[in-house]
């Protein structure tokens, strides 16, 4: 199952939320930094550990404060116009997310809109990335069994049941 969703990804109660993290992992702006505000303290203590993580990849701990389980870390890439393989690493990140919450046996996980807020990435076409990495996925897996796009904004939902209208055609 997909859900869209104009929500508080903090709030969201399942078993991981995603945060679209900076290559530190040690907080930021935007959602990246509501996310460690929201977790407390443990959440930056536990990701000093892990050593930082590259653009397209995914790092997984536990969710503190939050009423998700757990956070899993992706960095997206920055929007340099499309020429740098910026759509393969923002598909990436989909596909590693998956995998950790598929080997760590989460059923439901969130994901905010990766790369579409200071990294610049055009929201119709990153919206449509991560539908059709999250269908692929599911085709495949069982788990997780639910997918929710957590928005900021009503806008941002459109273009994802847009995209999600497209893919089901």
């Amino acid at each position: 199952m997909i859900a869209v969703v104009v929500a508080d990804i903090t709030t969201l109660q399942v078993d991981a939320i995603v945060n679209a993290a900076n290559s530190s992992l040690l907080g930021g702006g935007g959602v990246d930094g509501a996310i460690h505000r929201a977790a407390g303290p443990g959440l930056l203590a536990e990701c000093r550990t892990l050593g930082g993580c590259p653009v397209g990849q995914a790092r997984i701990t536990g969710g503190y404060m939050l009423p998700a389980r757990h956070v899993i870390h992706t960095v997206g890439p920055v929007w340099k116009g499309g020429g740098h393989g910026e759509r393969e690493l923002l598909a990436a990140c989909y596909s590693a997310c998956l995998s950790l919450a598929r080997e760590h046996h989460l059923d439901s996980v969130a994901f905010p809109a990766i790369s579409c807020g200071a990294y610049g990435f055009p929201a119709a076409e990153a919206c449509a990335i991560a539908v059709a990495q999250v269908r692929a996925f599911q085709r495949e897996n069982v788990a997780p069994a639910t997918v929710v796009f957590v928005c900021f904004s009503d806008s941002m939902r459109q273009l994802y049941e847009e995209c999600l209208a497209r893919e089901e055609a």
